[in-house]
């Protein structure tokens, strides 16, 4: 999609989808949006001008949701994290990994992994 804060509520809507399907509790559905959502808004504020948002999800086989996003970036500096807002990513989700890669320009990549720990038994 559009590097573009517009297109935010299609990424969360997905990743909501995954995890209710996945029987995560509210709570941890909340989490998963709001992780999501502060991935991609930091990709955002990276990226190049016209640069495509990539965000790939996946389902492991403990029903863990891996989420890669990544983005075409102005420079090779990835996020800030030291910021609130990488604070509050790290603190919804149980890891999040960050590189820059240099190919023709920049990619800033953001992977996270949020677990069912706290899941409702059907």
């Amino acid at each position: 999609m559009a590097a573009d804060p517009t297109q935010l509520s299609i990424v969360r809507a997905v990743a909501a989808d995954i995890a209710m399907r996945q029987d995560f509790d509210l709570d941890s559905i909340e989490d998963l949006k709001l992780a999501v959502d502060e991935t991609c808004s930091t990709l955002i504020t990276l990226a190049a001008q016209d640069a495509v948002l990539s965000c790939h999800f996946a389902v492991d086989d403990k029903g863990a949701v891996h989420v890669a996003a990544k983005v075409s970036a102005k420079s090779a500096a990835g996020p800030d994290e030291a910021s609130f807002g990488w604070r509050v990513l790290t603190a919804l989700v149980d890891s999040v990994q960050t590189r820059v890669e240099e190919t023709e320009g920049f990619v800033v990549h953001i992977d996270l992994v949020k677990s069912t720990a706290g899941a409702v038994d059907a």
